[in-house]
């Protein structure tokens, strides 16, 4: 187990492993069934959206519990683009834009607020954003939503729809966890995570508690937004149940389970959303509730870090169980006895000592 995690530190290594992964989902559609290939659009589609809520829950330490909201409204941004035939490009850039602005302005109110305040703010996103889609039929459809078809395969590509869909899911869920994993490992992530420790010591650093509460919560609206681009493009419909408050608490979900304050853990939690309910609809769908219930609770006790953290505890028991067994196996040795005391010598004084009464 050590020489394989040290052999994984080596760079050319990682490059490699890297080209591999690359060339394996650049051809995997071509060869997969259609199911095989819309569950991996849907993984890249949730797993952004876990993204962006990693970066404000497990970086930044703040309570969301309204990611759907952002994720619902970039699907609708998106669906009024391509109904009204703007450009494909502008229909991401607006899915962007518009649940960033929207996110900037609520963070901005709410970032001052702490604990049960802010949740209780962002808990209130997706229960009034139901019934707002509802009202505005013009916009979205109303109750029976609205749907918008611009991810077709060109004919130039020779791709079915599903592997076209694939492929625009693949660059932007790279370029999403790409630009996320930089912003972690640079200043901005190294004070998210200063805010998340101790506000007073951010603050007595020059770090700005607010201005990054903000930061991440914009950024997190941000990468919401792109995924209900996606959602749209994958779907190619949304209606108010995109919204719907049961499905930002799976979000949550997965991120824990997948694994808080990791890129590679909201992958994780993108693929646990989908699969998960899938597999435990085909048995029984009124198991997957109490399975998800159950895998939470089990995950929580047992793998605090969630499933990325899985290889570390695999390491450090192995660890420990090589060293206990090194131990035991090594031959125990009897300590030496001590010297006998060498008998003092007699001197003047002592034979004082003994004559004097």
């Amino acid at each position: 187990m050590n020489r394989i995690s040290s052999l994984l530190r080596n760079r050319w290594v990682q490059l490699a492993l890297v080209v591999v992964v690359a060339a394996l989902l650049i051809y995997a559609p071509l060869v997969l069934p259609v199911f095989a290939n819309q569950t991996l659009i849907r993984i890249g589609v949730y797993a952004v959206a876990v993204l962006g809520l990693n970066i404000i829950m497990g970086y930044t330490g703040q309570v969301n519990l309204g990611q759907i909201f952002f994720l619902g409204l970039g699907a609708y941004v998106a669906a009024y683009g391509v109904n009204q035939d703007w450009n494909i490009i502008v229909v991401f850039i607006a899915s962007l834009v518009i649940p960033g602005v929207v996110g900037l302005l609520i963070a901005l109110a709410a970032a001052r607020l702490g604990g049960l305040a802010i949740a209780m703010v962002t808990i209130a996103l997706p229960i009034v954003g139901v019934p707002l889609a509802k009202r505005l039929s013009d916009l979205t459809g109303g109750s029976q939503g609205t749907s918008a078809r611009f991810s077709s395969a060109p004919d130039w590509t020779g791709l079915y729809n599903d592997q076209w869909q694939y492929y625009i899911v693949l660059v932007v869920t790279a370029v999403a966890f790409i630009l996320a994993r930089n912003l972690v490992r640079g200043k901005f992530g190294r004070a998210f995570k200063v805010v998340r420790e101790n506000e007073a010591v951010a603050s007595s650093m020059g770090i700005s508690p607010y201005r990054y509460k903000v930061l991440a919560f914009t950024i997190a609206s941000i990468f919401g937004g792109a995924s209900g681009f996606l959602y749209l493009a994958a779907v190619q419909y949304t209606s108010p149940e995109t919204l719907s408050f049961s499905h930002s608490i799976g979000l949550v979900i997965a991120m824990v389970i997948g694994g808080a304050g990791s890129i590679a853990g909201s992958l994780i939690g993108g693929a646990y959303y989908v699969l998960v309910p899938q597999f435990t609809n085909a048995i029984d769908p009124s198991f997957t509730a109490i399975s998800q219930g159950v895998i939470l609770l089990a995950v929580l006790f047992l793998l605090p870090g969630g499933l990325v953290s899985l290889p570390r505890v695999i390491r450090r028991l192995t660890r420990r169980r090589t060293t206990r067994s090194s131990q035991g196996d090594s031959p125990q040795t009897t300590p030496a006895e001590p010297p006998p005391a060498e008998p003092a010598q007699e001197g003047p004084e002592n034979t004082e000592r003994q004559i004097r009464p």
